[in-house]
């Protein structure tokens, strides 16, 4: 699973749109949403997309405090 997939089922898992991401991680929707076609993350930007969404990275997967993993 690709992290861009990874991603879209944390957004999905906590109700948040990609653009709605987008502004948390401070960038464009439309970089967000070319970065998500790329699959070009880096591991900071990872943690950071996982901070937002109110979750930590822990190298390969999205981990939340309810003990959900993605």
């Amino acid at each position: 699973m690709t992290y861009a997939q990874k991603i879209k089922m944390a957004l999905g898992y906590k109700g948040i749109k990609e653009s709605e991401l987008a502004r948390l991680i401070k960038t464009s929707p439309s970089a967000f949403n070319q970065r998500m076609k790329t699959d070009k993350f880096t591991i900071e930007d990872l943690e950071k997309i996982a901070d937002k969404l109110g979750g930590s990275f822990i190298p390969g997967t999205f981990e939340f405090p309810d003990g959900t993993k993605i």
